[in-house]
């Protein structure tokens, strides 16, 4: 019997390491489930900001409408409609690239979202992007069963096409070549 006692350090210290990494594997799980919500519980503080960053979008208050989006975000980072209607925020804004940053945030968190993905794709519209707006239409339409509004809209933007490009040059400016600026004469 004495014998089997003599070899449980050797046997221990041969296992301990595996033993420790297993059982600070099961710690790290544990602790980490507990504390995330599942993705259905969105906090209430930040949904009753994103309808209210909805309504000043509604109301055409733009900047206010942002802050209470962003102010939802900060509460829950998981909102994805706080993220869509802040894309529809920088269009309003005419800000195409932030707009598709946006949703590209609601598109991280659920990949088939219908609104961000139109959303997404009358952004990339506006900034020119049209080839890349026509693989948002075709994932939506491969994710719609029947009528889809906003596969119809994003099929418009697109059928449209991207707004004429805005001349920021003035036309009667002249701009001397290098070398040929004024020169003053020594005497």
């Amino acid at each position: 019997m004495l014998d089997g006692l003599d070899r449980l350090p050797e046997y221990l210290m041969r296992f301990s390491p595996i033993g420790a990494a297993f059982a600070l594997v099961l710690a790290t799980l544990s602790s980490s489930s507990e504390g995330q919500k599942p993705d259905a519980q969105i906090d209430p503080r930040s949904m009753a900001l994103t309808r209210a960053g909805q309504a000043a979008l509604q109301a055409g208050t733009l900047p206010q409408a942002e802050d209470l989006l962003e102010t939802a975000l900060a509460i829950d980072p998981r909102n994805r409609q706080a993220y869509v209607v802040l894309g529809h925020v920088a269009q309003a804004q005419k800000l195409s690239g932030k707009a598709i940053r946006f949703y590209r945030g609601a598109l991280t968190l659920d990949p088939n979202d219908q609104a961000a993905l139109a959303g997404q794709g009358e952004a990339m519209v506006d900034k020119g992007a049209v080839e890349r707006a026509k693989q948002n239409l075709a994932r939506l339409n491969t994710l719609c069963k029947g009528a889809c509004p906003p596969s119809a809209e994003l099929a418009a933007a697109i059928a449209k096409g991207p707004p004429p490009a805005v001349q920021t040059a003035q036309a009667n400016t002249v701009v001397p070549p290098k070398g040929q600026e004024e020169t003053t004469q020594k005497q």
